[in-house]
């Protein structure tokens, strides 16, 4: 348990002190954001905010993981070491995109089918790789049963299980990369998913299958590979978060970029596959959901109707646009955030109790 608060405490730290300084040196070479022109008004004064924030937490994330193992002397896991591959491998597509966004000042990064194929590779050697490495139980990291709280149904088979580990992870990727429209909205968000996730990690672990013989309650364990690990990453995550929450709040002097939007939608996706919490991670990230939603609404009602629903998507600029302040819409959506954690949590220890 010592490595979960180790490897909070290092992200936290590390990009408390390591975030100025990317901003230091992404400010000396220009690397600044590029903002729309038919955005709010208020979002021209952001222009030239450094951005490819997603590296300081992206790097923070991964030496507070190893820092927390070399501490301990604990070993790695593959279920760990997926996800924080997951992670910096959309995170690397999301550079890709940032730089090219800085290099040639434009809105537009990589091409649309030349993202989508970045995406597509890291995506599908996470799901094939997430099926093999099987241990003394047979558990891999992932399993091709969909998941709520637990494993359900009947195997969907390798094929349709990566078409399905794919959708999650451009989902999710996606849903972070439309909510990161307003300072700190984004980070704020992620931050209480990685503490759920967090939690669920820690509870499955103690509740876990392998540990049958000393559970007052066999029935309703919990068959995961790495529990522990799992929440090792996601409290890495959520502290490494924190800190960049510390100067990505407004008025935020860094953006995350598609570095880190990108990234953090893969650790997501990673995490719930993982933990076999596939379709819970649908209402713990409720409002990246929502925000998701909001643009798909938007477009949809536009094709066929020729009418917008909302005055702009994502979501939180149609709110903008009707008179809310930034810093408003950023603490409203954070207390929906919040609700959803608490609804997913509460369901979680629910079909465990359930079991039970």
């Amino acid at each position: 348990m010592r490595q979960i608060l180790f490897a909070g405490v290092i992200g936290l730290f590390l990009t408390l002190i390591g975030t100025p300084l990317l901003i230091k040196l992404l400010a000396k070479k220009g690397y600044g954001q590029y903002i729309r022109d038919d955005g709010p008004r208020e979002h021209a004064s952001k222009r030239g905010t450094p951005t490819m924030g997603g590296i300081a937490f992206i790097l923070a994330t991964i030496l507070a993981y190893f820092g927390a193992k070399l501490i301990t002397g604990a070993p790695t896991t593959f279920s760990g070491l997926l996800v924080l591959f997951l992670m910096a491998g959309m995170g690397l597509v999301g550079f890709l995109d940032d730089y090219i966004k800085i290099i040639k000042r434009r809105s537009l990064g990589l091409r649309a089918k030349a993202k989508m194929a970045g995406q597509l590779i890291v995506g599908i050697t996470f799901a094939v790789l997430a099926l093999q490495f099987a241990d003394n139980r047979g558990n891999t990291p992932a399993s091709t049963k969909l998941s709520f709280v637990q494993d359900f149904g009947w195997s969907i088979g390798p094929v349709l299980f990566v078409i399905w580990a794919l959708f999650m992870i451009l989902a999710m990727s996606n849903g972070v990369n439309l909510t990161d429209g307003l300072d700190g909205l984004a980070t704020g968000a992620s931050v209480m998913v990685f503490g759920a996730y967090t939690f669920i990690g820690v509870w499955q672990f103690q509740e876990s299958c392998a540990n049958a013989t000393t559970l007052t309650n066999p029935a309703a364990c919990f068959e995961v590979r790495d529990p522990l690990d799992l929440a090792i990453v996601a409290s890495a995550l959520m502290g490494a978060c924190f800190g960049f929450l510390w100067w990505n709040t407004s008025p935020a002097k860094i953006f995350m970029g598609d570095t880190g939007s990108l990234a953090l939608g893969g650790a997501l996706a990673g995490l719930a596959i993982c933990s076999r919490t596939e379709l819970l991670l649908a209402l713990l990230g409720g409002l990246f959901v929502l925000i998701t939603m909001s643009v798909v609404i938007q477009v949809g009602s536009f094709r066929l109707t020729g009418k917008r629903v909302f005055r702009m998507a994502p979501l939180q600029h149609h709110f903008e646009l009707k008179g809310w302040s930034e810093v408003l819409v950023v603490v409203r959506f954070w207390i929906i955030q919040g609700m959803c954690v608490i609804v997913g949590l509460g369901i979680f220890y629910a079909g465990w109790a359930a079991d039970k």
